[in-house]
């Protein structure tokens, strides 16, 4: 509840500021059309990454809560196979580190201890780590624990299946900076492409299909060509970049530091090409 309070606050703040460069841009640059349309696509960016960030951090404290996991189901097994009953075991393991897990089993253990039933308790640990991935594995835990069995060959075949999910997923990490490698290369190349264009095709603009030199392109149509392959620029890396993310961890809102990173090199690249080469 406190987040979403924070994201309003920062949403209402990015609205105000974003009303505020729309204004400016209006009232400054509205005949400076080089600027002003720029200025726009970036108010529109600026619009989108409260939100955009916020996903981004809910989803890296997801990944941080999973990636030990493993740890603790581990420490859970052990503790169950010296004879523990789960709330013993947990009481037990409540007192060792896990990161930003360790506040969730510190709160786990003290839900047992209040006299908060198992299975209620250990349901609301896995609800508030927001992860998928550990609600699964937590409901089979309570099936367990619910109709009883081995317990331990229960947990510690959980306890594998946790271990064999974050391998996979580094070795899909692994596999997947070659594909990060391969958006990068097309963006540059995108970029190559429209630098040629605006070094080749645009001064062509003199000239008939028969090559006969007739006028000069007016300013007004090379400036409007130079916006509108710029614009190009910062959108396809917004965009490349999302994808970009969305390949490489599975969320859209991981690729907002490689739009970000693409947005910059294109449009630094651009400017420097267009006005010194």
């Amino acid at each position: 509840m406190i987040e979403k309070k924070k994201l309003s606050t920062i949403l209402a703040i990015t609205e105000i500021i974003v009303g505020l460069i729309v204004l400016v841009d209006v009232l400054f640059f509205r005949d400076v059309r080089n600027i002003f349309s720029s200025v726009l696509i970036v108010a529109g960016i600026i619009s989108f990454l409260p939100i955009a960030l916020f996903k981004y951090y809910e989803n890296w404290k997801v990944r941080q809560l999973e990636d030990v996991f493993p740890q603790f189901m581990h420490d859970l097994v052990e503790s169950v196979r010296s004879g523990m009953t789960l709330p013993q075991a947990i009481d037990l393991i409540s007192k060792n580190d896990y990161g930003d897990l360790t506040p969730l089993v510190k709160k786990l253990n003290a839900q047992l201890n209040w006299g908060i039933p198992f299975e209620k308790a250990f349901k609301n640990f896995a609800k508030n780590t927001k992860s998928k991935l550990i609600s699964r594995i937590s409901s089979t835990i309570l099936e367990s624990h619910k109709f009883g069995g081995n317990l331990t060959d229960i947990f510690e075949a959980i306890s594998e299946t946790s271990v064999t999910v974050e391998r996979l997923r580094e070795e899909r990490k692994l596999y997947m900076n070659s594909q990060i490698l391969t958006g990068y290369v097309i963006f540059f190349i995108f970029l190559i492409v429209i630098i040629a264009l605006q070094k080749f095709f645009i001064p062509s603009l003199t000239t008939v299909s028969a090559g006969e030199v007739v006028s000069k392109v007016p300013e007004e149509i090379v400036t409007e060509y130079k916006i509108m392959f710029r614009n190009m620029i910062l959108l396809h890396g917004f965009f490349a970049g999302l994808v970009i993310g969305k390949m490489a961890e599975g969320v859209v809102e991981a690729g907002i530091k490689h739009s970000f990173i693409l947005m910059v090199i294109g449009f630094v690249t651009y400017t420097v090409v267009s006005t010194f080469i």
